[in-house]
């Protein structure tokens, strides 16, 4: 940076109205920042950038979302691509909020910014952080002067603080000379990765264009259902708890062109956003959230998060508040097996061309969180699976690497990714069978999974495309809620926590399921494990405080409760308070 830019971004995160021309503000906006500098410094917070970004209670994020601001210019100079920043905290409460970065392909910062993210937003005045944009931008050479203008597209949900927080972040984007920020207003998640990675394509990017893609690839897909199969077990009837969120407020609105589908979006903006209500909810407490009761029972319900980027299904126990919970691994489950089935069709019988077959290669990468019983299931079907690490951005990178690749977390965030090449050779492909063969158990299957990648959002987990994707695949084959659950049962299992010294001692290998560090805890780990029937367990270490995560599977629940207790106890005695 010359001395004139310095100058600038020293003014801009220091005092405000800044020199006129590089960014917007107000007269209160010199208190804001300091305001907020000294108390997340007196609440002793220290931001760390994660798969879901930075997040805090709102009242401690203008000056962070400021910064992340400046970064997502420096981010869309660097790519001379569109960037998009996300002003959310998903399924936390009502009360927090956060910010993350949308990369020019749609999906999340690259890790190789984090670092730089971490240090920004911790920078402890206006000089130490000029100082490290200086630096950083030297050794990323991102040139500042005569390089096209960043471009930065905003989004918020609907939680109160949302509007001063994007009024932070367009500040922080403007402080750079010549840079844009373009307010999309609010919108879940998914849609503003979304916008980001078809912007960058080119491709018109306004919220009418997502909902038009979804709902025309939505009617292919049912157009496209074999006459002879039978649906007579769907009921065309679906109940949606939007959590109170963005999320269900679009699919009220968006519900009547929804002409194939009955569906009654309860929680839609009537309650407190994440309160007894959503995904996150549904699935960790196993019961039903508010406004769904009795009355529903054995009716195919949905549950999205705060800003609709997971999804879970479940139906309603008869004269209970239980459910019947059908998780991400299941969504996965039947994305996979829906997949697979149009490949076969694809393929075709073997006539001798083998050069109009293109043998694209199907992987399904999970968590060593996901149920043991749905990774065996995955495997019978001939399917290559894959663990990684835990977060959303290890495994989207893992899918990646196939032609298509299916990715979710028992949570319900995940989505399918599709190859530039597989695209194209199916494209070609589609077009010769029209010709050729037009109707023909291939040319279906090719139109299929063509209608697939563009209503699935491939830039990240969208519980609004997906919702739509599972909708499509059940009435093609002809499937109710609980036969789809019938798949297969999962495995019992427990998780558990175990305050610790310090979690930085546990360092594990294999997809976290294996604990190298301290050394003998693994061993100690198998030893028990081995003593329950189908058991499986493993710790990893929390990614934000001082705890050690246990997970345990075995083929009853009194068991897999037992196995996960004996282990914490070998936690806390390689690892504990005690073992100083």
């Amino acid at each position: 940076m010359n001395q004139q830019q310095r100058s600038i971004l020293l003014q801009s995160s220091s005092r405000f109205p800044p020199p006129p021309g590089t960014i917007i503000s107000n007269s209160r906006s010199i208190f804001i920042f300091f305001r907020i500098l000294i108390q997340y410094f007196l609440a002793g917070v220290k931001f760390s950038y994660g798969t879901s970004g930075f997040r805090a209670e709102a009242s401690l994020l203008e000056s962070t979302v400021f910064r992340v601001g400046i970064l997502a210019a420096l981010r869309s100079i660097q790519t001379g691509s569109v960037i998009g920043l996300m002003i959310t905290a998903s399924h936390n409460e009502v009360s927090d909020n956060g910010i993350k970065v949308a990369d020019p392909s749609g999906g999340m910062l690259t890790q190789q910014w984090e670092p730089f993210a971490d240090a920004f937003a911790n920078a402890p005045d206006p000089h130490f952080l000029v100082q490290l944009l200086d630096d950083f931008v030297k050794k990323e050479n991102i040139t500042l002067e005569g390089a096209p203008a960043a471009k930065v597209l905003l989004g918020r949900d609907t939680r109160p603080s949302g509007m001063s927080l994007v009024e932070a972040a367009k500040q922080g984007i403007l402080s750079i000379i010549g840079a844009s920020a373009t307010d999309m207003g609010v919108v879940t998640t998914p849609q503003l990765h979304w916008m980001v990675r078809v912007k960058n394509k080119g491709i018109e990017a306004s919220e009418y264009n997502y909902f038009d893609q979804l709902l025309t690839s939505f009617r292919c897909l049912l157009d496209y259902i074999p006459q002879g199969n039978s649906n007579n077990n769907v009921n065309d009837k679906l109940i949606v708890d939007g959590a109170d969120g963005v999320g269900g407020q679009k699919l009220e609105n968006f519900k009547p062109r929804l002409s194939y589908l009955t569906v009654d979006v309860r929680n839609y903006g009537d309650g407190v956003l994440n309160e007894g209500v959503g995904a996150d909810y549904v699935q960790k407490e196993k019961v039903v959230p508010r406004g769904f009761g009795p009355a529903d029972a054995g009716i195919r319900c949905a549950s999205l998060d705060g800003d609709a980027d997971r999804l879970v299904y479940f139906s309603v126990v008869s004269n209970s508040n239980k459910i019947d919970l059908v998780d991400g691994d299941k969504i996965l489950s039947l994305f996979a097996l829906f997949i697979k089935e149009q490949l076969g069709f694809l393929n075709g019988p073997e006539d001798g061309k083998a050069n109009k077959s293109y043998q694209a290669s199907l992987g399904v990468v999970q968590t060593a969180y996901a149920n043991g019983a749905s990774t065996d299931y995955l495997k019978q079907l001939g399917l290559e699976v894959v663990l990684t690490p835990t977060g959303v951005k290890y495994l989207h990178e893992k899918a990646a690497e196939f032609d298509i690749g299916i990715y979710f977390e028992a949570n319900g965030h995940g989505t399918i990714l599709f190859s530039d090449n597989f695209l194209s050779w199916l494209e070609i492909r589609n077009n010769e069978l029209l010709s050729t063969s037009k109707g023909s158990d291939q040319h279906m299957a090719a139109l299929r999974i063509l209608a697939v990648s563009k209503l699935i959002n491939q830039a990240v987990g969208d519980a609004l495309s997906g919702l739509l994707l599972v909708e499509a695949i059940l009435q093609h084959l002809g499937w109710s809620i609980h036969k789809w659950n019938e798949l297969y049962q999962d495995l019992p299992s427990r998780q558990l926590k175990v305050k610790v010294v310090d979690r930085t001692a546990v360092i594990t290998e294999n997809a976290e399921t294996v604990v190298v560090r301290p050394v003998d805890i693994q061993e100690a780990i198998d030893a028990e494990t081995a003593k329950y029937p189908r058991g499986r367990c493993f710790i990893r270490p929390s990614g934000t405080e001082d705890v050690v995560r246990v997970y345990a599977e075995a083929l009853t629940q009194e068991a897999a409760d037992n196995l996960a207790h004996s282990v914490v106890k070998l936690v806390d005695k390689y690892l504990g308070f005690g073992s100083r």
